[in-house]
């Protein structure tokens, strides 16, 4: 493998505070700076559902998440390349991220084959089959215009045997290495992604091969896809022990209040989920007192906003009433509102995960959050609640 395969310095990444493990930074990109830890909005189609690209940069986020597979099956490569990139395309002022297609080679397993040299899908719209390698891949974010692009990965789900595991691992590090080799963007970063399961040794092997290239940043991947929280953690923190110093860290697909901030906790610096838009449109609202179903019947004459804590613009003027009003009835009005309440909820907590990593009080602002959840009315929201 060469060790040299990637790194042009196609992005920067500084940390500028440490509490800890846990740690604040700066992510350069050729569509602005992000400030670490960050969580990304996932607009899989090039869109974060029931949210406007203006309204995401007025709530503070500077990069979200789009997904390469399905942007090709439509609207095709073709078209976003002539609109001017996918930045361009939705409207969006800042920084995009596109995972490769490898998460769906899991959760699209009836549709798709895996061989050494990629995956084959047949599309979910027309049957058409669609063909991924480590080299087309990169080849599709750079042509969609991605500032942060992932190595095709293969994710296994859970659970998986350990022959299971460490084939994937194995094939992962193989595609990874043709994936650097292939890329010919001067100012778009590639990360590689650590997998290897609910196994530590699979997890350290994967780490040591591919933080073997010089890739611009590192992801764990493969958590949070069914196997108990305990060992989701202990993977994560693991993970993250065996990543770089000097690049960042990209802990995918996590992303409950709670998960976030064991993961700041553990030097994690980027997050991607799709728990608070998803949830947002299905009537529940994440706050300071944990999860809110606001279908419930008691709520239909509450006057108080749905997180009295809050400052985003529904809460300072709806009533926990009016919004199981808009729900029950089926407005869109209510994906909006709560979709939009969310992501402010969870760009306020990473803003505030920032400056407590500046003043080294982390571990007790982490611990205070946690206190006001388990205290409140609502109980923590867990990757199984994403209805």
């Amino acid at each position: 493998m060469d060790d040299n395969a990637c790194f042009n310095g196609r992005v920067a990444f500084s940390v500028t505070a440490r509490d800890g493990a846990a740690r604040s930074g700066r992510l350069a990109t050729a569509h602005g700076t992000i400030t670490t830890p960050a969580f990304m909005p996932v607009g899989t189609r090039a869109a974060v559902k029931a949210m406007g690209p203006d309204e995401l940069w007025a709530l503070g986020y500077r990069l979200v998440l789009a997904n390469a597979y399905h942007l090709a099956v439509r609207p095709g490569v073709e078209l976003v390349e002539a609109m001017g990139g996918l930045g361009r395309f939705m409207g969006f002022r800042g920084a995009v991220l596109t995972d490769s297609g490898g998460f769906q080679a899991m959760s699209l397993a009836a549709i798709r084959a895996i061989d050494d040299d990629g995956v084959t899908f047949r599309s979910h719209l027309d049957g058409a089959p669609i063909r991924l390698t480590p080299q087309n891949a990169i080849e599709l974010q750079e042509r969609l215009g991605a500032d942060l692009m992932m190595s095709l990965d293969q994710c296994v789900s859970y659970p998986a045997t350990f022959e299971q595991a460490r084939q994937a691992a194995e094939l992962t590090a193989r595609w990874a290495e043709r994936g650097c080799k292939a890329r010919q963007s001067s100012w778009q970063a590639l990360f590689g992604i650590v997998q290897g399961s609910v196994y530590p040794e699979l997890r350290i092997m994967s780490a040591r091969q591919i933080t073997g290239f010089e890739f611009d940043g590192y992801a764990t991947g493969g958590l949070a896809v069914g196997e108990p929280k305990e060992l989701m953690l202990e993977m994560a923190a693991l993970s993250a022990e065996l990543l770089p110093e000097d690049r960042a860290r990209y802990l995918m697909g996590v992303g409950t209040p709670k998960d976030l901030l064991a993961a700041v906790g553990m030097g994690y610096d980027l997050f991607d989920c799709v728990l608070p838009t998803r949830n947002g449109r299905n009537g529940v609202g994440f706050t300071s007192q944990g999860r809110v179903s606001i279908k419930q019947a008691r709520y239909a004459r509450d006057e108080r906003a749905l997180d009295p804590r809050c400052d985003c613009r529904w809460c300072r003027g709806l009533s926990r009433a009016y919004l199981r009003h808009l729900y029950v009835s089926r407005e869109i009005l209510a994906a909006r509102a709560l979709t939009e309440h969310n992501l402010h909820f969870y760009g306020r907590l990473m803003r505030d995960a920032q400056a407590a990593i500046a003043s080294r009080t982390y571990q007790v602002f982490a611990a205070e959050v946690l206190s006001r959840i388990a205290a409140g009315e609502g109980r923590e929201v867990t990757e199984a609640d994403v209805v």
